[in-house]
């Protein structure tokens, strides 16, 4: 097993791409953080709790923490790490998916709504980082994994989205400048993200009947790519930026 005895975390679990992770690192041998705000369903559109995946991680044999977190605030981002360090007593992958989107034009966006995504998808991924890394710089590892978007890269080209396309560019860079700050306490930091549409529950909800979902990918492509990350070390990949097609063409995931 790649991750055996390791401690995840992975915060935005409750449902897509975060609760795929989450279930790929337990059946690699990690205990997991299910990490997340939804602690009971409100929506059926919306299934899934930090709790019904923290089930589905101990039906696979590996231990696990519920933890409601909203990651814009700082408090909740460090009580989440200081109960990780209580109940598991280190904290080896640290995984920021936790993310929100408004599709919305520029000159349309309410300041405050502009604030909110940037602090869900950008701040978040540096409180994560803050509150994780002095763990990891004691044990002399650990990995960071931040999750961006083909959107980081679309410019204008992206259709009332920009301030999550500004936010996860701003993710990519954040995780260049830090993966060369924390490079000699043996620590790897890198961004991966989607080539194309993952069919989660939150991107199904905000589609319209109209959505073309034909070339849509399920959460369960973006697993490998993320075991991989999370096995690396700073004198392995670090300050990369890759969607998962990339990395699995370089490294050969399946080999």
């Amino acid at each position: 097993m790649k991750l055996e005895n390791k401690v995840c975390v992975v915060t935005g679990s409750s449902r897509g791409i975060g609760k795929a992770m989450a279930l790929g690192f337990a059946r690699e041998g990690a205990d997991v953080v299910i990490a997340a705000r939804t602690e009971v369903q409100k929506d059926e559109r919306l299934p899934g709790t930090i709790h019904s995946v923290a089930e589905e991680v101990r039906a696979l044999g590996r231990r696990a923490l519920p933890v409601k977190v909203n990651v814009a605030k700082e408090e909740d981002v460090d009580r989440m790490i200081a109960m990780t360090m209580e109940e598991f007593g280190r904290v080896d992958v640290m995984v920021h998916n936790a993310a929100l989107a408004f599709w919305k034009k520029v000159w349309e966006t309410p300041s405050k709504l502009w604030d909110l995504v940037v602090a869900v998808n950008l701040r978040g991924a540096y409180l994560c980082a803050k509150a994780a890394l002095p763990h990891m710089i004691e044990q002399k590892s650990g990995s960071i994994i931040n999750l961006s978007s083909p959107g980081a890269d679309m410019g204008g080209k992206i259709d009332g989205g920009m301030a999550y396309a500004a936010s996860k560019a701003g993710i990519e860079r954040l995780t260049n400048g830090l993966a060369e700050e924390v490079r000699e306490y043996g620590i790897s930091v890198n961004c991966f993200k989607p080539a194309g549409f993952i069919e989660s529950e939150g991107l199904k909800y905000w589609s319209t009947p109209e959505t073309d979902t034909e070339e849509w990918e399920p959460p369960d492509l973006m697993v490998k790519a993320a075991i991989f990350l999370a096995t690396q070390t700073s004198e392995g990949v670090t300050g990369r930026i890759f969607t998962e097609k990339q990395l699995d063409k370089e490294f050969d995931l399946d080999s």
